[in-house]
Formats: structure tokens, sequence, C-alpha cells
């Protein structure tokens, strides 16, 4: 009698253990299709993300006036709006996706808006010396310098920032001149610096 109830309780603990082994596969199977789908919808989530920048990426560089949301905009996007803005000396609203992309941005896209920002600048000084604001010009090619300073101190090899950054300081030095003289001759400095600057062509893009 106690050798049957002994085989009877191993029985019960026998069947308990595969119900708990049962119990916890279709557990670990559901919790796969629970990650597999987490998955799915994660990697279709970043698709989407990734086809719908391209798509205001290329809408901006096409010049479509494709607004975005600047804190929650990839660095991608930032840079596209800011270079669209930018193209158009609209420089008080670029320099918003600036400071975000100084948060956000990888040093590569962060010293491409700086390079574009300070070229933009530089573009409206010699607006502002054909008009002889003078005043406005040289608070114009100092925030154009901060602008490529900065991006030196990220890449100190960027040639074309070094370059630019040169002439702004030549232009820094040949105001206080330009200033004091309403000769002819005080359009000259500016006529070679637009030919030898690069990255800021004349006119509009």
């Amino acid at each position: 009698m106690t050798a049957a109830r002994h085989s009877v309780r191993t029985r019960g603990l026998l069947r308990g253990a595969f119900g708990a082994i049962h119990a916890a596969r279709i557990v670990f199977v559901w919790l796969l299709l629970a990650i597999g789908l987490a998955l799915a919808i994660s990697s279709a989530w970043n698709w989407y993300k990734a086809w719908n920048d391209n798509r205001t990426i290329a809408a901006l560089a096409a010049g479509q006036n494709v607004e975005i949301r600047a804190d929650t905009a990839s660095p991608p996007v930032l840079f596209a709006r800011a270079y669209y803005l930018l193209q158009r000396d609209r420089v008080g609203e670029a320099q918003v996706l600036l400071d975000q992309a100084n948060f956000r941005a990888d040093d590569e896209t962060r010293v491409a808006m700086l390079y574009d920002d300070g070229n933009a600048r530089l573009r409206t000084t010699f607006a502002a010396i054909e008009q002889g604001k003078f005043d406005k010009a040289t608070s114009l090619v100092n925030l154009a310098k901060a602008d490529y300073e900065q991006a030196l101190r990220l890449d100190p090899g960027a040639w074309d920032v070094k370059y630019n950054l040169d002439v702004a300081a030549r232009l820094v030095r040949d105001l206080p001149t330009i200033v004091q003289t309403e000769e002819p001759m005080q359009q000259e400095p500016r006529k070679d610096l637009w030919s030898d600057l690069p990255g800021v062509p004349r006119g509009e893009p």
C-alpha cells in the first residue's frame, strides 16, 4: 500500500513537472513572438522615418519651402532646412536649427552648418558694405568669424573654413578704412573677395 501511494505521488509530481515545463514553453514562445513583433515595429518605424527624411531633404533641395520641427528633426534634415534658409539669407531662422544641431548632430554635420552659416553672414556683410552700412557689416563679419572659428575647433583641417576665416579677418581689418573714405577704391577689396571666396557664390542660388 505504501509503495502504491508512493507510485501515485511520483506520477503526480511528474505530471506537475511536465505541466510546468509546458507552461514555461508557452510563455517562452509568446515572449519570442512579442520580441519579434517589437523588432518588426521598430524596424518599420525606422524605415518610415528614413523614407520621410529623404523625402523632406529632396523637397528642400528642389527649392520647396518645407517646414520642419527643429526639436525633433534628424541632423540631416536640420542641415537640409538650414541650407535652404541660408541660401535665401534667412540667417535668423537657420540659427535656431544650428542651435539644435549643436546638441544632437555629429561634428561633420555641425561643421557643414557652421560653414554655411558663416558664408551667409559674409554675403550679408558684402550687401551691407554696398549700402554703406558699415556698423552692420562689422557686426556681421564678426559673427561669420565666430562661425568659422567654432567649425575649426571641431575640424581643424577644414581648408575651406580656414580660407574663409582668413577672408573674414581681412574684411575686419579693411572695414575701418572703408568707413573713413568714400573713394571708389573702397570697392576693390569686395571685388577680390567675391572672386576668391570658396563656397560664397555671388547672387541668388
